[in-house]
């Protein structure tokens, strides 16, 4: 199950916004198969895994290791619990429930019913904890939502306004920002208040690294982040949420969404109508304050530099569990908080 868990996380933001998950197939204590969900829309990890068998005559003597419960019903691809029932499979290890309303026991139930030997539960934690983003988007009808900021070492997110040199205020190392890269590459969504645009003019990509560049959205209630800003002109698409009364210009590869309430819960219920089962919050300090606020939050990682700006503008407070992590390769320290 381990080693199902290690493939499972190869699919990452490919797989969404389907679950991770990976299936490995062993034969006499040897493994003769394994497969993980590499695509959405693409072959599951079960399929995957016994195509991968040469000689498919054993599976009915073998054992399928999955780290997340066969599917049941028939989306984009056919039913992987009637696969390994097809294949006679005499034992099934399961990982952890799906429990997403399509399927939710109804691939346990159809395996015992065919004589299948079903474990539920082997490193069950693990399991869902590799699908948070998911278990979160079906159970909470919402995106799992990280917040992200770099703060000083005296708790300062930002200089004051007439203390802003041009451009991006670094207090963090440059190494750090492959770091953040990596975290982009992860997530579906990232969301920024107008200010950041303005001030920073970020691209919000994954340049640093390989991977695929999450959706942008800002928040930008009157549109005042308008002029040759890189998320209007690199030809990527960037959603921006406003107030129903905001006269917009159009604008090519942008999409202006008109909020009648302009709060976090209706730009998170956007989210999720537009299935996107996670999303990173990079800031400013007022659209990271309103999802603290409105407890709105599954996780923070908060980047702290070695430098000190004596005044400024004061990081956000929060409050959780909280761990302190080194990264390998920059001495700046990384607080990650979960919502308790």
């Amino acid at each position: 199950m381990h080693y199902a868990l290690a493939l499972a996380k190869k699919g990452n933001q490919y797989a969404a916004p389907n679950p991770m998950v990976g299936a490995v197939i062993v034969y006499n204590n040897v493994i003769i198969g394994q497969g993980y969900h590499q695509k959405h829309g693409e072959a599951h990890a079960e399929v995957n895994a016994v195509n991968s068998v040469e000689d498919k005559s054993v599976l009915s003597q073998a054992i399928i290791y999955v780290t997340l419960e066969p599917c049941a019903h028939t989306g984009k691809t056919p039913p992987c619990a009637d696969l390994i029932v097809k294949h006679n499979f005499k034992r099934c290890v399961i990982g952890c429930l799906d429990t997403f309303s399509e399927v939710s026991g109804k691939g346990i139930e159809r395996l015992k019913r065919a004589g299948v030997d079903v474990e539920v539960g082997l490193l069950e934690n693990e399991c869902r904890a590799l699908n948070k983003r998911f278990f979160t988007y079906h159970e909470k009808k919402r995106p799992f939502v990280i917040l992200k900021w770099a703060q000083t070492l005296d708790g300062f997110i930002d200089r004051e306004e007439q203390e802003r040199k041009p451009g991006i205020n670094w207090i963090t190392q440059p190494e750090t920002k492959q770091l953040v890269h990596q975290w982009r590459s992860e997530e579906q969504a990232i969301l920024v208040g107008w200010k950041t645009i303005v001030n920073d003019n970020p691209s919000l990509t994954v340049r640093e690294v390989k991977g695929k560049n999450p959706h942008r959205y800002v928040v930008d209630p009157d549109f005042k982040s308008k002029g040759d800003f890189k998320v209007y002109t690199d030809g990527l698409p960037t959603t921006v949420f406003v107030k129903s009364n905001t006269l917009v210009p159009t604008l090519p590869h942008t999409v202006f969404v008109p909020l009648s309430s302009f709060n976090v819960r209706e730009m998170l219920m956007v989210i999720y109508e537009n299935e996107k089962t996670s999303v990173f919050v990079e800031g400013g300090k007022y659209t990271l304050e309103r999802f603290i606020e409105y407890n709105l939050w599954d996780e923070a990682r908060i980047l702290t530099g070695n430098t000190r700006f004596g005044t400024g503008v004061k990081a956000p407070k929060i409050s959780g569990r909280t761990e302190i992590i080194e990264p390998t390769y920059t001495a700046d320290q990384l607080t990650r908080i979960k919502n308790k």
